[in-house]
């Protein structure tokens, strides 16, 4: 899969790689869930029957977080990670469009005339809550009645679960409210961030339960504090894992917070690897205890009831 990284307007589309007529699924797809597959499958099979590239656009930084909403400066599925995912299903080609002021105050006619049409789409795929153009007055209805005549356009209705329509909303609120496995039902997947290992103060290897202390290099939205059973990706193979999100207050008294992931059945060297952790679930909150042997004791319960989980599901 190609990435092309863009800025509106759109100028010189023709020198491109893919020049030319092309299926195009557009949106945020953040978390890249069910309800994002949905629109994006719908484009490589549109794509497929027409004999021609398959193409996504999304934006970078995520529109929200330009607006504001400060909350979006951590996302479910930073950009490399979501070129990654992008790969997987298949596209030919992601354009990461810049989110800037300039795009931002553009009109839907705008955005239509300076990107779509620049780009020379023949098919344009959205999902049923698509806005676009300045204060996000264009819709799926804007869109059709723009492209007319110039590009068809096709509206994917909302995936619903249990009767809930799927969205990186309620996927953020389980990951942040202890739930990894409701985020995981939502995502198609289980919800992981990844980072690079770097050395602490080697104190859980003090204690018997050695621990990758993570720094993230990428914005991903770390989930609620707490003691979470999880799985980490190393070195090309997967281990089940113990994992404390915290201040650890038994030794610290301080609001910094650190990702620890304790490897079980594992003895390798692997300070400046790079970790992914995927979470299977969450197991308590976190907190202080009144000594050594006190916390020593919790944690072969944590590993004992993580390992009851890893039973359960893997």
């Amino acid at each position: 899969m190609q990435t092309i990284h863009l800025s509106y307007p759109i100028e010189n589309a023709e020198l491109l790689p893919l020049a030319g007529k092309k299926v195009i699924a557009i949106g945020d797809f953040d978390g890249v869930h069910l309800g994002h597959r949905e629109v994006i499958q719908r484009a490589v099979e549109n794509a497929r029957e027409l004999g021609i590239p398959a193409a996504i656009m999304t934006f970078d930084p995520h529109p929200r977080e330009l607006l504001g909403q400060e909350k979006y400066a951590r996302l479910l599925t930073p950009t490399s990670y979501k070129m990654e995912l992008f790969e997987k299903l298949g596209v030919d080609c992601t354009y990461v469009l810049k989110f800037d002021t300039a795009l931002m105050q553009a009109s839907p006619q705008q955005f239509v005339d300076r990107v779509l049409e620049a780009l020379g789409v023949e098919t344009v795929v959205v999902g049923f809550d698509f806005t676009f153009g300045y204060k996000g007055r264009g819709t799926p209805d804007t869109l059709c009645e723009l492209g007319h005549g110039r590009f068809a356009v096709e509206v994917i209705r909302p995936y619903r679960m249990n009767g809930a329509k799927v969205s990186s909303t309620a996927i953020r609120e389980a990951l942040l409210t202890g739930h990894p496995p409701g985020a995981s039902e939502l995502l198609g997947r289980g919800y992981g961030i990844r980072g690079v290992v770097v050395s602490g103060d080697k104190r859980g290897r003090q204690l018997g339960f050695p621990t990758a202390n993570l720094r993230m290099s990428e914005n991903f939205l770390v989930p609620a504090s707490g003691v979470y059973a999880v799985r980490a990706f190393v070195g090309g193979s997967w281990y089940r894992a113990v994992m404390n999100i915290g201040t650890k207050p038994t030794f610290h008294s301080g609001e910094v917070m650190s990702l620890e992931v304790h490897l079980l059945d594992f003895d390798q060297d692997i300070y400046g690897s790079t970790v992914f952790v995927e979470f299977v679930d969450y197991l308590r909150p976190e907190r202080k205890f009144n000594g050594i042997d006190e916390l020593i004791t919790q944690l072969k319960r944590d590993v004992a009831t993580a390992e009851a989980k890893f039973a359960q599901i893997l």
